[in-house]
């Protein structure tokens, strides 16, 4: 973390074991998100008169990372029993890794889309001799064999069909080791 961690107590008189457990759990965000700027946690108890006792915690976790804000907020203040701070503690942890955790999900996601299998359209067959040629959208030939073809599907082939590729480089240069064809809406056709 970039800034220091700040803890705050509300109507709650601070433990140093109550203290260790926040900045354990805090030190274990970095698992979920590598690139946290701040921290601030509040654990608070309801404000009541001295004759009543509190019985439940309200616990508040603002994250700060990169372009955003994780803000977990868990309340326990109107319980009918007496419920542990360090439950409650825990808890806001808990829904807060996982919060960062889809929200690290997320951006790896936007930063890196999911690439499949380049697209070609099939250039030129030679049926008889057991092969063709793929042509890119760059503007490349690449050499497939009847047998790169998923499911046998060679046969079925014909030029200007769209198809979908795995190129490897071949003795004499790169060729398709698997080739298949792509249907209607760049679903995959199989027999």
């Amino acid at each position: 973390m970039r800034v220091p961690l700040e803890i705050a107590f509300k109507n709650v008189e601070p433990t140093s074991a109550m203290e260790t457990l926040v900045r354990e759990r805090v030190d274990r965000l970095a698992r979920y998100h590598r690139d946290i700027i701040s921290c601030s946690v509040a654990v608070e108890a309801p404000h009541l008169s001295p004759s009543e006792e509190a019985l439940g915690h309200r616990i508040r976790i603002a994250i700060s990372v990169p372009g955003d804000e994780v803000i977990v907020s868990r309340d326990r203040s109107h319980q009918r029993e007496q419920y542990d701070p360090y439950q409650a503690i825990r808890e806001a942890f808990q829904a807060a890794e996982k919060q960062l955790r889809s929200f690290a999900g997320r951006q790896r996601r936007g930063r890196h889309p999911r690439v499949g299998p380049p697209h070609a359209v099939v250039d030129q067959l030679m049926p008889e001799e057991d092969y063709g040629f793929l042509s890119t959208p760059d503007g490349r030939n690449i050499y497939f064999h009847r047998n790169s073809v998923v499911n046998d599907g060679f046969d079925d082939l014909s030029p200007g069909d769209e198809v979908r590729f795995e190129e490897r480089m071949g003795d004499e240069g790169p060729q398709a080791s698997t080739v298949a064809p792509v249907g209607r809406h760049g679903h995959h056709e199989l027999t």
